[in-house]
C-alpha cells in the first residue's frame, strides 16, 4: 500500500510506492541517465573513468554510482567506470566492498565466532562438579 514520504532529494511530500523519489526528480534522473548513457555509447567514451563521465556530463557522481547499484549501468560493458568502496572508499567495480574490506569483516567474524566458542566452553568446563570419595580400608 502507498505511504507519504518525502523525496530524498528535494524532501517534497509524495506519495510512496516503488521509488524514494518524487515524480519530479525521477524525470530529472531519468533525463541524467539519458545523457550519461549517450556520451558512453559513443565508442571512444567507453573506457571513461567516472571522473571523465562527471566532467562531461555534468551529472552528479553520487546519481552515476545510484545507476551503477542498480545495474542499469554495467561495469562489465564500461570496463574504467568504477565507484568507491563503502567501507573505505577504494575503487571497486562490483559489489559494495572491496576484496580487502571483506576480508577484513570475514576475519573479525571468524575471530569472533572463536571467541564465542571459547568463552562458551570454559562456561561449560565451569559448570561441572567432581567428587571425591574418601573409601577407608
Amino acid at each position: 500500500m502507498a505511504e507519504l514520504a518525502n523525496c530524498s532529494r528535494c524532501q517534497a511530500v509524495f506519495v510512496k510506492t516503488i521509488r524514494d523519489v518524487c515524480q519530479s526528480c525521477y524525470k530529472e534522473e531519468e533525463r541524467a541517465f539519458e545523457t550519461v548513457y549517450r556520451f558512453l555509447s559513443i565508442r571512444k567514451n567507453r573506457e571513461a573513468t567516472m571522473m571523465e563521465i562527471v566532467k562531461a556530463t555534468e551529472v552528479n557522481q553520487n546519481l552515476i554510482i545510484k545507476f551503477i547499484k542498480e545495474k542499469r549501468l554495467r561495469t562489465s560493458q564500461f570496463p574504467k567506470l568504477a565507484y568507491p568502496c563503502e567501507r573505505c572508499g577504494v575503487d571497486i567495480i562490483h559489489g559494495r566492498l572491496c576484496g580487502d574490506c571483506s576480508d577484513d569483516i570475514k576475519n573479525g567474524l571468524e575471530y569472533y565466532d572463536k571467541m564465542e566458542s571459547q568463552a562458551k566452553e570454559k562456561e561449560e568446563r565451569t559448570n561441572i562438579y567432581y567428587t571425591y570419595e574418601n573409601r577407608k580400608k
